[in-house]
């Protein structure tokens, strides 16, 4: 065909890195060589693991389950955009003009690589330190009309807008609390996240999907526009999907999709 194909996927798997409140991947081999000469495995996760596609209905009432998501939203071109960031700090709306406002177009997939992906590991680092987006990023999103976002981080909003902070179901690390007054000079996590998952909401009441935790040859395609691809099943009232995030080149621009005429 002559095309690139590039992973953005963290494995799944045995072990593999939890969002902090959730019950630990089991994987059971129900047959196996020596007992019945196939193997067959059966699968106990969230769907919120590893690299995954949230739906609407993740977290708003009254929006779209997986399976009521159009198809086109899991496929299409968008842009990998390089917005570095430090523990905690915030990605805003101007860090999203400033990186990719010239680039954007209507209907895109729009990738934020901040180097976060590099730390991916069952560690507090990645899941209660990480950077993320604020609520005016959230419009940004909007306003530009993308279909679908994704970032290297654990969540589409910051971590301490979550339950990770002091927020419904949470906080689940209370101690973040002092360590956050530290770090920030003195001020409270509650005045500077005082909305539970706002740009979750945003995307989500305005038909954007968000996938979480991407990963895998990211730095490949950063600065890039490409196709991407990441099907979900066809899950009945899903709430999201672990999801093959796949980056798609033609470097010759000489690959067509097929016409569907008979053959």
């Amino acid at each position: 065909m002559g095309l690139k194909f590039y992973n953005l996927s963290h494995r799944f798997g045995f072990q593999s890195p939890n969002w902090p409140y959730f019950q630990d991947v089991q994987i059971e081999r129900i047959h196996y060589m020596a007992k019945s000469g196939v193997l067959t495995q059966r699968i106990t996760t969230t769907m919120h693991n590893t690299t995954h596609i949230d739906a609407p209905a993740h977290v708003v009432e009254g929006t779209p389950f997986i399976d009521e998501v159009p198809l086109p939203h899991f496929f299409g071109t968008g842009i990998v955009v390089s917005i570095p960031k430090k523990k905690w700090d915030p990605i805003t709306y101007d860090d999203l003009e400033k990186a990719a406002g010239a680039h954007v177009r209507p209907g895109d997939v729009v990738i934020v690589n901040t180097g976060w992906h590099k730390l991916y590991d069952d560690n507090a680092e990645y899941f209660c330190y990480a950077p993320g987006f604020v609520a005016s990023a959230g419009d940004w999103f909007v306003e530009k009309r993308v279909k679908v976002v994704g970032h290297d981080t654990q969540a589409n909003d910051h971590p301490l807008a979550t339950a990770i902070g002091p927020h419904r179901n949470g906080p689940l690390h209370p101690h973040l609390a002092e360590e956050y007054k530290a770090w920030s000079g003195g001020r409270d996590w509650k005045d500077d996240h005082p909305e539970w998952e706002p740009v979750h909401r945003k995307l989500f009441t305005n038909g954007i999907l968000g996938i979480e935790n991407v990963g895998g040859d990211l730095d490949a395609v950063t600065g890039k526009r490409v196709t991407f691809a990441f099907f979900p099943w066809n899950w009945d009232r899903g709430d999201g999907c672990i999801i093959r995030l796949v980056a798609i080149e033609d470097p010759q621009q000489a690959y067509r999709i097929e016409a569907g005429t008979p053959f």
